[in-house]
């Protein structure tokens, strides 16, 4: 079923606006991201005015409690890429590569930005700063404040940045039930601003309207869909469901983490829950079952370390196991001065709730955490509605694919801050045509916020850790029951009712998306469906009239532009079809996926792998490559091979030219540097290498007769001697030898053989029987005698293919023809009488051998020293 059988509100009941604003960008939301795009758009323009609304006070956001830190590659023994291959392979093949790129490169100047701020991170004895490790990294590289209070001190720091900038007005309890929309000039629709209910007495009080050239929602999470969870009181997923009431898609919803850590009250216990920070196990700590076992040992390589999703899901098998409703984590051997110095906060947490961590065991068990998944954005935060962004927890860049690494979601928060105030600032939005409403259509309503702890229950019970089909529906049963009484009851537009709305859209569209993904992956457990299946992709999401349903349309990885410009250069050219069927000239990258796809499966069909590759080689290991030429020749190819290393690699990979297809390289020449984990480079090796020593090969050969014949008229062409499923690329490289291509197939022109003679009586019979039945097609007849020229020629040849000429019978022929058609010397040509045969006066050269027998060029994959 794609779509909710029960009616979910497209908009909130809320009163008219009764007040009016007017900025330029209004933020919503007031935790890291939303305070972080307020200040960089003020540090990137002179007069910009933002107004930031937030539910709560300006700091009680979920970032006050991130504990553990934020992450960045600053160390001189670490790298972005180290950085970027952790997070991949966390995300479980989900990741957007290019956007996690974006978040290793930009974040080292993310971090500082922050201390520029005034953030006050922990620091060694020689000043440096103090970093430590936390679940998935394999490199000290996450930064912390205050021991274990890093959110604390980040939101302190830019909290006192945006109450001292005169040119962001903070509007405090307010709470947004709509945007605002309307069309501009070019007619699209366009977010134009928000309502707000400002909550408490003011000049402001009630619900108003604030209008906006742009709209950010930066409103955090959606926790409080679950009974236990990490997340404050504010986490109801309003900005999800803002956006999906626009008509903005969600993507990667399913990809719910729960923390593998959470401090375990009691089976009863709801609500916000004690986060005990993965830092903890970062310095040492480890996991044991209620009966001592220590269950991470041989589950992963990192043990304790391993991926929250891996460590959450084995935390949940241990409780299945022993019949206990929660594990613990031993750190006793950390003593009371590391508990004191590094984990104050957790130190002093546990404590109040009766557990002295230098002491005692600490009983843990998963609760929801952070969703991975959002409003889908591009990497500048744009959604898919014009003038509104989304930054945050809140939005999916797909930085953290199936599975968030520790310690990203700060760093994403300040990355994709800037790059948004950065679009913000050169944004310049048409002109809006006509009235500004809010965003939903169709009739208003509301949810009782009575259905708040059923849906929470039922939402823990069948959507937590462990998921299944039965599960699901049954979670579908509670949501229709719950949705139809739920809007029965018409309750009174307020903070209460909108939140409860807010919840019930949220968890149907988690639900669906949690239905529609059959299969284990990331931080999405399908107890029915243990293996991810074959082929990793996206799921998207959006809300009309009939709920919330799929939208397939969507694409999730593309190949950088240049790259796709290259291999639709290499499909068939117009020009060379000479009027063949329109599909061969259509972009064909799809075309050289499929190929390469199918010769990749050659080597590692079905769930077979590289056996040496992954006995000898670790699975996170990097390393640069260099594809070196061993002979002197012609290059072609390459954007093929590059194709074939991004798709193994998933888009985890930079790649670096250094030759062009159709240069001339000599022996030691490096044509294209890789950098990629070492298992992808060698399990690419074979196939990107069979394309470019084999199409090189051929552009050698090529570029060999080409200067043979240099300084006559004639050029160097193939024939149709191609290998089964090669023809386009080996014409290509042709054309990279500085050869032109002949008919690519049997219907771009007319060629009257000999056969075909016999057949239909004659020359003149044989034309007239093309022309009759395929009057615009070009004509072309092959000859094997001179008398036969002038009866092709009457007949209308427009050109005569010579086959097994002699040099003298050839300049006859140039003779006799004197012009009136093209001729082509075929059969019996070597290299060392091209020349003699060009000087005749020919057109072409026609050397199926190009094609067809050419010997590869020796090129070879180099693996540079280690990192």
């Amino acid at each position: 079923m794609n779509a909710s059988p029960a009616p979910i509100p497209l908009r909130l009941t809320a009163p008219e606006p009764g007040w009016t604003a007017h900025t330029d960008v209004v933020i919503v939301g007031s935790g890291i991201a939303g305070l972080s795009t307020a200040l960089r758009y003020i540090e990137r323009t002179p007069t910009g005015r933002v107004v930031l609304v937030t539910k709560d006070l300006i700091a009680n956001g979920s970032t006050r409690w991130a504990q553990g830190g934020i992450a960045a590659a600053v160390d001189p023994g670490d790298n972005p890429w180290a950085h970027l291959v952790d997070t991949i392979e966390a995300g479980a093949g989900l990741c957007d590569p290019d956007a996690v790129r974006i978040l290793v490169d930009e974040g080292p100047a993310a971090l500082h930005w922050l201390i520029d701020q005034g953030t006050v991170f922990d620091r060694t004895d020689t000043g440096d700063l103090a970093l430590t490790r936390e679940g998935g990294h394999r490199a000290h590289r996450i930064a912390h404040a205050g021991g274990d209070a890093t959110g604390a001190e980040i939101e302190r720091a830019l909290v006192e940045a945006v109450r001292a900038c005169d040119r962001i007005e903070l509007i405090e309890h307010a709470f947004v039930p709509d945007l605002l929309v309307g069309v501009d000039t070019q007619g699209q629709r366009r977010v134009a601003g928000v309502t707000v209910h400002v909550m408490g007495e003011g000049e402001r009080d009630g619900v108003g309207a604030i209008h906006a050239t742009a709209v950010v929602l930066a409103t955090g999470g959606m926790g409080q869909v679950f009974a236990a969870t990490t997340n404050p009181e504010v986490s109801t997923g309003d900005g999800l469901a803002l956006a999906l009431r626009a008509g903005a898609r969600v993507q990667d919803l399913e990809f719910v983490q729960f923390h593998p850590t959470v401090l375990w009250l009691g089976a009863h216990a709801r609500g916000r829950q004690p986060l005990v920070s993965e830092a903890v196990r970062g310095e040492g700590a480890f996991l044991v079952d209620v009966h001592g076992r220590r269950f991470m040992r041989g589950v992963h390589e990192l043990a304790d370390l391993a991926p929250r999703d891996v460590v959450a899901r084995e935390i949940a098998r241990a409780m299945a196991e022993t019949g206990a409703d929660h594990v613990y984590l031993d750190a006793r051997h950390f003593g009371a001065d590391k508990w004191e110095r590094r984990f104050p906060t957790i130190l002093a947490s546990c404590r109040t709730h009766g557990i002295d961590p230098v002491t005692d065991l600490i009983p843990v068990a998963p609760a929801a955490h952070y969703a991975s998944g959002g409003i889908r954005v591009d990497h500048d935060g744009r959604t898919d509605l014009a003038g509104l962004y989304a930054v945050g927890e809140t939005a999916r860049t797909g930085v953290h694919g199936a599975n968030r690494l520790a310690s990203n979601s700060l760093l994403e928060g300040v990355v994709f801050a800037d790059r948004i105030a950065a679009a913000l600032a050169d944004e310049q939005p048409p002109a809006l045509t006509g009235p500004v409403l809010p965003a939903g259509g169709g009739p208003s309503g509301l949810a009782d916020p009575e259905i708040l702890p059923e849906l929470r229950e039922a939402m823990s019970r069948y959507v937590g850790v462990r998921r299944d089909a039965a599960g699901l529906a049954k979670a579908t049963a509670v949501l229709e029951e719950l949705t139809a009484r739920a809007t029965a009851t018409n309750p009174a537009p307020g903070v209460p009712a909108w939140q409860a709305t807010n919840l019930l859209t949220v968890a149907w569209a988690l639900v669906r998306a949690a239905e529609r993904r059959q299969e284990t992956r990331g931080s999405h457990w399908r107890a029915d469906y243990e293996q991810p299946s074959a082929q990793a992709r996206s799921r998207t999401f959006i809300l009309d009239p009939s709920g919330i349903r799929e939208d397939t349309s969507m694409r999730p990885y593309t190949l950088p532009e240049e790259l796709v410009e290259e291999l639709n250069r290499i499909t068939v050219p117009e020009a060379a079809l000479r009027g063949a069927a329109p599909e061969k000239t259509r972009p064909a990258v799809a075309w050289h996926e499929e190929l390469i796809r199918t010769a990749l499966a050659e080597d590692c069909s079905g769930h077979q792998v590289d056996v040496t590759t992954v006995a000898t080689i670790p699975p996170a290991q990097i390393r640069t490559a260099d594809v070196v030429a061993r002979r002197d020749g012609v290059v072609a190819g390459l954007p093929l091979a590059e194709l074939v290393f991004r798709l193994v690699c998933e888009g985890v990979v930079e790649v670096i030219r250094h030759a062009r297809d159709g240069d001339s390289v000599k022996r030691g020449d490096i044509l294209m540097t890789v950098t990629a984990r070492t298992r992808d480079l060698l399990t690419a090796e074979r196939t990107a290498l069979n394309f470019l020593t084999h199409l090189s090969g051929i552009a050698t050969a090529t570029r060999a007769w080409v200067d043979a014949v240099a300084g006559t008229k004639a050029a160097i062409r193939d024939s149709r001697k191609t290998h089964p499923g090669l023809r386009v690329l080996e014409k290509y490289a042709v054309r990279c030898g500085g050869g032109v291509n002949h008919r690519f197939g049997l219907a771009d022109a007319a060629l009257i053989k000999d056969n075909h003679i016999a057949a239909a009586g004659g020359v003149a019979e044989a034309v007239r029987a093309v022309r009759e039945r395929f009057p615009d097609i070009p004509l072309e007849v092959e000859v094997d005698r001179i008398d036969q020229i002038e009866p092709a020629l009457a007949a209308g040849a427009e050109e005569i293919l010579l086959d097994n000429f002699t040099v003298p019978e050839l300049r006859e022929a140039v003779a006799l023809v004197a012009g009136r058609a093209r001729l082509e010397a075929s059969g019996g040509l070597t290299l060392d009488r091209a020349a003699d045969v060009a000087a005749t006066g020919v057109d072409y050269l026609a050397v199926g051998a190009l094609t067809h027998s050419s010997p590869a060029l020796d090129i070879a994959l180099d693996l540079r020293e280690n990192f």
